[in-house]
């Protein structure tokens, strides 16, 4: 079995690299499945980027609204698919859709899983401040990312890094590491082996959740370590971001975007109080008397610009609360 016919499932980006490797491999991808545009009367979808490639690849594409329907499982047995690989896609297979390839399904997961199992493995990572992150390709059951795992490649996280620059990289990483789990279950198999059998059993007393995150869970809540906020913002970008807000003296509301901040030495006080504006920072005490300094800001209505900038225009000044 050189040469194998796989069915790609995918939407978001972080498919991609992946899809092109499989694409550049002696393996034939027979079609892409991917979840079908929607938008509300009168506006344009938003991108699908695992669309766009496949357009380009010219590759076959399949956009069911609902992929474990009788109908859909039937159209995808049709293709005689040797294997199902899914990243990014958005929808669990059932059980009778994974019996479909005579191997079954893998999935590439962007975490070393069995941590972060669900759909925000990179922000919950950065937002747990984890060291090290990495992929995890898993042989795929109907349970939510929790498979033997074939193949785990790991990267350390950069104390500054934001998801926006972690998950581009671990795509790139997770690109030969499907190509790698595609290779060991040939192997496996051509030797008398089970596809099923691949790789090793996840600890489920070792694993956490990464539900995805919502525009709630961008609200700063200065009660927290200034360290906890500060891996928050990182992990929020580019989407949905860390907010606040200043109430002015005439009791207007602004909502401020942080889009840069650090950690910083500064006397305690009650967390949400503006404790300095000098030196172009705005710095924020927080719980557990420790304080953040705001070093970038998009004001409600304008640009992102420095704090220095912003304070010049603004009665925000020490003794201010936010929130």
């Amino acid at each position: 079995m050189s040469s194998l016919r796989i069915v790609v499932m995918g939407t978001g980006p972080f498919a991609v690299p992946m899809f092109r490797s499989l694409v550049a491999s002696p393996h034939e991808i027979v079609a892409v499945v991917t979840r079908p545009d929607r938008a509300p009367p009168g506006r344009t979808p938003p991108p699908n980027p695992m669309r766009e490639a496949a357009t380009a690849a010219g590759i076959g594409i399949l956009d069911p609204e609902r992929v474990n329907e009788p109908t859909v499982v039937a159209s995808l047995a049709a293709l005689r698919p040797d294997l199902f690989v899914v990243c990014d896609y958005g929808q669990l297979l059932s059980r009778d859709l994974l019996a479909v390839p005579p191997l079954g399904g893998i999935n590439l997961h962007g975490s070393l899983l069995p941590r972060h199992r669900g759909a925000a493995p990179v922000q919950w990572a950065i937002r747990e401040g984890d060291p090290m992150s990495g992929v995890s390709v898993i042989h795929m059951t109907p349970a939510l990312d929790a498979g033997n795992v074939i193949v785990a490649r790991e990267t350390a996280v950069g104390p500054r890094e934001t998801s926006a620059e972690l998950e581009p990289r671990l795509a790139e990483l997770g690109a030969g590491a499907v190509l790698d789990a595609v290779d060991r279950m040939q192997a496996a198999v051509a030797s008398g082996g089970s596809a099923e059998g691949i790789g090793i059993p996840q600890d489920a007393a070792r694993a956490t959740r990464a539900p995805r995150l919502s525009k709630q869970d961008g609200l700063v809540d200065w009660s927290q370590p200034a360290a906890t906020i500060e891996r928050l913002r990182r992990a929020l970008e580019p989407w949905p971001r860390l907010t606040t807000f200043f109430t002015r003296g005439d009791g207007q509301r602004q909502r401020l975007v942080l889009d840069d901040v650090e950690v910083v030495d500064a006397p305690g006080g009650m967390p949400g109080t503006v404790l300095d504006t000098a030196d172009g920072r705005i710095v924020v005490a927080c719980g557990g008397g420790t304080a953040l300094a705001i070093t970038r800001l998009v004001p409600e209505g304008r640009r992102g610009m420095a704090a220095a900038d912003y304070l010049r225009g603004s009665p925000l000044a020490a003794g201010a609360i936010l929130g």
